[in-house]
């Protein structure tokens, strides 16, 4: 065989082979161009405690101010938690044990205990009273959860007045006691002199969901386990939702972001989070096991390597998955922009509260536009951050 055969050979076989190359080669990991980003403070971490309630929140009201030009502030996650633990407990008893008792609360109670109790910088009040640097709150929550169902089982047939300075010990031993006044850049304040001087208005802000077991622009008690405050939420419906998050962002208004992270394509190490238009077997029994015996093309099938397309995501399966517990209130974030990726599919920037060393992101990923669409229970966001027209049919 001479030299031009050869030659000639071999680019027949680059004609023919491609094919498969070419497929592999069009798969490029995701690259992402934020379009537009809200100034923020730096990621925290909640470590061990079911607290990204207050961490989404804090993180949210911190941009806030950095909003409304009062600059940068780290606000106490753990003042809240204890001032929230102790209207948990009281309502618990009052309710003779019969709702839910646990770590987890809504984002509306955060801004509760604002207006009660006022909030103070993490300075101030760090919540961390031994060794820990970190909040490792496992416990801690056990402790408190025996002795509400303690007194609500009340051998004694009459619950004496003092149980809840019991409580409010057991906190203090935990968190640490909360300082009547503090100094904080020079000046002297109490928690509530210290909100009062941030001057945000809890008022302000509203919760927004869409879901069509209730009416559309009607209210309703939402029906999570971790309302325990019975906390109240606006209904609109999908595409209305999506409007009010693109028009906060738009107008620099970031979000308070409710939202079910169980979906396969969640894939938070590799900072995305998708809704991949490829059906999959249940594999709730051994998820885990499953998931790490894949090979990379199969992962890759649930769009956390390389884009991939996405489901079209309607208001009944919404619906569905709310009704059948696949989506349920598991965590709260901070939506602080939005982006695109290579193929000009649209983004979600979202900050977490995990830390900064457990993704690709530094502790922020990226959202699809299907995976909000399905997997938000809830923004929570300021009143002046809705379509004037939306708003209007809310009673705004």
């Amino acid at each position: 065989m001479n030299a031009k055969i050869i030659i000639t050979a071999v680019l027949l076989m680059g004609l023919v082979m491609p094919s498969s190359a070419k497929k592999k080669e069009d798969k490029k990991s995701y690259e992402f161009t934020i379009e537009k980003q809200i100034k923020t403070t730096d990621v925290k971490d909640q470590y061990r405690s079911g607290t990204c309630w207050v961490y989404g929140m804090n993180s949210f009201l911190e941009s806030e101010l950095i909003r409304n030009g009062k600059g940068e502030f780290d606000l106490s996650e753990m003042f809240v938690v204890n001032k929230n633990y102790h209207l948990r407990a009281i309502d618990y008893v009052r309710f003779h044990g019969m709702k839910s008792f646990s770590a987890g609360a809504e984002g509306w109670d955060v801004l509760n205990v604002i207006k009660q109790f006022g909030i103070v910088p993490q300075e101030a009040y760090s919540g961390n009273t031994f060794d820990e640097t970190l909040p490792v709150h496992g416990e801690m929550d056990a402790v408190l959860h025996s002795y509400v169902e303690a007194i609500v089982k009340n051998k004694n047939k009459k619950i004496t007045p003092v149980w809840i300075k019991g409580f409010d010990g057991v906190l203090d031993a935990y968190l640490g006691e909360i300082p009547e006044s503090f100094q904080y850049k020079g000046k002297e304040y109490t928690a509530k002199s210290f909100a009062d001087e941030l001057g945000l208005n809890m008022d302000d802000y509203v919760t927004i969901t869409s879901f069509t077991h209730h009416p559309f622009y009607k209210s309703f008690v939402f029906e999570g386990a971790d309302n325990w405050s019975l906390g109240e939420v606006l209904n609109v419906p999908m595409d209305e939702m999506m409007q009010i998050v693109d028009n906060a962002i738009d107008k620099g208004y970031s979000i308070a972001w409710g939202s079910d992270v169980s979906e396969k394509g969640f894939a938070y190490r590799k900072g995305v989070a998708v809704v991949p238009d490829t059906e999959s077997k249940n594999m709730a029994d051994s998820e885990i096991s499953k998931w790490q015996n894949m090979s990379r093309d199969q992962k890759s099938a649930y769009g956390t390597d390389y884009p991939v397309k996405e489901k079209e995501i309607t208001q009944e399966m919404r619906q569905e998955a709310f009704d059948n517990y696949e989506s349920t209130e598991d965590h709260m974030m901070h939506i602080v922009g939005n982006a695109k990726d290579q193929n000009g599919s649209k983004y979600y920037l979202v900050k977490n509260s995990w830390g900064t060393d457990m993704n690709t992101y530094g502790g922020y990923f990226y959202a699809s536009k299907p995976f909000l669409q399905y997997k938000t229970i809830s923004i929570l966001i300021h009143k002046e951050a809705i379509p004037a027209e939306i708003a209007k049919k809310l009673g705004l």
